[in-house]
């Protein structure tokens, strides 16, 4: 059986899409589409169900996949281990928020520069990151959400808590006793934010009050660092990951107004198209991205 149409196939049944594994395999559609029939004629059986959007795989399609997968993916990385010389520099394309990846990616990832690293950085939403990703225009993404489908696989990278922070006059507005009181006397400071939608006071909100945030942004700035500083510079309250505003916090220049029980957390995701670990500067970058946040 010819190795070239069960890389195809294996593409086709991880992307769950023809076009999708044309822009990834760097084909056509047409020879793509050509390649699979070519292989469904030699084994007799169909391989995938063609819909509206996408396709979906047999039985005896999902049965291939299993075991042609793993072996085709161990050609890859012995095909990739003579590319794996620090005299041979590999560009890794990285993607995430623009917070994290600036403050806790992209500084964990500096160490494999002297290792022949050459580093490219994007930064995007869960959404946009993801579909970069299975599009082929970067090698790892960091998400705040897990992907679906065969195509990414998620590993969890590190969990971040979130603070309801504000500048200490407006801390000595609301008083003492502020959680008790709830989220009705919090309501009276304007909010600081990065999208019109409230998302991360909106979760605080549901987390801690069980209720929704009735106040409108007073300011909105999509990065978070910004969003600090405007807070800091007392233009209302915000949340935010506690890294971003440790030192802050440290300083006096925020102060957290609530101390709740049991923090809201959100969980970050290190993805990546499956089966490219056999790459050896996505497994180096991989592991040291896991590596560096056991200690965040």
């Amino acid at each position: 059986m010819d190795l070239a149409l069960l890389r195809t196939f294996v593409t086709v049944h991880r992307a769950g899409s023809f076009t999708r594994a044309a822009a990834l395999l760097g084909l056509s559609q047409p020879a793509v589409t050509g390649q699979i029939r070519t292989l469904e004629r030699q084994l007799g059986r169909p391989l995938f169900l063609r819909q509206a959007r996408g396709v979906t795989p047999t039985t005896i399609g999902d049965e291939l996949a299993h075991r042609a997968a793993p072996h085709l993916d161990a050609l890859a990385e012995i095909a990739e281990a003579g590319l794996d010389d620090e005299s041979a520099l590999r560009t890794l394309h990285l993607a995430g928020p623009p917070e994290f990846t600036a403050l806790r990616a992209l500084p964990a990832l500096t160490r494999l520069i002297g290792r022949g690293l050459a580093l490219r950085a994007s930064f995007g939403n869960a959404e946009e990151t993801l579909e970069g990703l299975a599009a082929g225009r970067h090698d790892v993404a960091i998400a705040t959400a897990r992907p679906r489908g065969r195509l990414l696989s998620a590993t969890t990278l590190c969990d971040e808590e979130h603070v309801l922070v504000a500048a200490p006059r407006w801390a000595a507005h609301l008083g003492p006793d502020v959680l008790r009181k709830g989220h009705v006397v919090l309501e009276r400071l304007p909010v600081v934010e990065v999208h019109e939608s409230l998302p991360l006071v909106s979760r605080y909100w549901h987390a801690v009050f069980d209720s929704r945030p009735a106040a409108a942004g007073a300011v909105i700035a999509p990065d978070l660092r910004a969003v600090l500083e405007a807070t800091a510079c007392g233009a209302g309250l915000a949340v935010l990951p506690r890294y971003l505003c440790e030192e802050a916090l440290g300083q006096g220049r925020v102060v957290a107004l609530l101390d709740p029980p049991v923090p809201p957390l959100r969980t970050y995701f290190l993805v990546i198209r499956t089966g490219t670990l056999a790459q050896p500067h996505v497994a180096q970058a991989h592991a040291e991205l896991l590596r560096a946040a056991e200690g965040w």
